[in-house]
């Protein structure tokens, strides 16, 4: 048998059962893996509470880091003992061992150790293409970071400061604000209620040509009324609420503006997608352009207490669990 978290109603971090089920058997194209960590992220809370769509019940999870135990039929990216790790792709990453489509893994270069790549691998692909796809990030460009002191958040500061640009980054409080400084932000402003009006003090009236927001409806304008013309906002997260419909005339009006919404999954879509993001992400880790902060580790069993720190804004950096 196998442990695993599972939800079998959408609601808060009380639905969350730590259960037994049986142990999966991997089918054709798929390998079985035995978890050494499981990584942490928002967007499993969002389908817990059911803001995101998943069948039921269901065990949560997008990302983990393991040792490949047993392979299905026609199998040949990764053998049994491999060390490898995944972000994306189906729910299940919540347990102890799982089944995962082969073409979803990547094998982990020996320095990496299971737990940072826990923690690195969704959090780190979501900052790979957002800078180098979403909006070519350049050196020179001034850029804004909301939730900066988070998993995504202070990996971006790093990553965008190594490419030469200088970030503005916006967190909730003083405590966050120096942990974003030390990772890179040039500039860090605490709050947004007056984002726009500090964006410009900063950058001498130019704006910025690219805003990355994870926060959602709460910070939905104050991003956009903080880009240049011919700007991007790039929401990717909606920690905050869903963003409200949007009027694209207000787009127009405030400087015909861009505004996507992208996700990891449409990114790496692509076995070549896939290797191209954790090649280079794999490589800003190695050579300590990027550090991965794990700041909080809870056990797998305690994955609730770990939902309840996440979502009142108590963590910083990243969060693993430890099956």
């Amino acid at each position: 048998m196998t442990k695993a978290i599972r939800i079998h109603h959408n609601g808060g971090p009380e639905v969350m059962q730590w259960e037994d089920v049986p142990t999966p058997v991997p089918g054709p194209g798929e390998a079985l893996i035995r978890h050494e960590a499981v990584g942490l992220n928002y967007i499993d809370v969002y389908f817990r509470t059911g803001l995101y769509k998943s069948p039921l019940p269901a065990t949560l999870g997008m990302e983990a880091a393991g040792v490949v135990t047993a392979i299905g039929e026609g199998v040949e990216l990764v053998a049994v003992g491999d060390r490898v790790a995944y972000a994306g792709g189906a729910l299940g990453a919540y347990a102890t061992e799982r089944t995962i489509a082969v073409d979803r893994l990547v094998k982990l270069p020996d320095a990496i150790d299971f737990t940072t790549a826990a923690a690195m691998m969704l959090q780190g692909m979501t900052a790979q293409y957002l800078l180098r796809r979403t909006f070519v990030v350049r050196p020179g460009d001034t850029i804004l970071v909301h939730a900066a002191a988070g998993g995504v958040g202070l990996i971006l500061c790093q990553w965008a400061k190594h490419l030469g640009a200088t970030v503005i980054g916006v967190v909730s409080t003083p405590e966050k604000a120096a942990l974003a400084a030390a990772h890179g932000a040039a500039h860090v402003v605490v709050g947004h209620a007056n984002l726009s009006a500090e964006v410009k003090r900063i950058t001498g009236g130019a704006m910025v040509p690219v805003s990355y927001d994870s926060v959602g409806r709460d910070t939905f304008m104050p991003s956009i009324d903080s880009l240049a013309p011919l700007g991007m906002m790039v929401s990717f997260g909606s920690a905050s609420g869903p963003v409200p419909p949007v009027d694209i005339g207000m787009l127009s009006a405030k400087g015909s503006l861009f505004l996507t919404r992208p996700t990891l999954a449409t990114y790496t879509s692509k076995r070549a997608d896939l290797e191209r993001v954790t090649k280079d992400l794999f490589e800003v880790v190695q050579s300590g352009a990027v550090a991965i902060r794990v700041n909080q580790t809870f056990k797998l069993s305690d994955a609730a207490a770990a939902h309840e720190a996440l979502e009142a804004r108590r963590t910083t950096g990243s969060t693993v669990l430890l099956p």
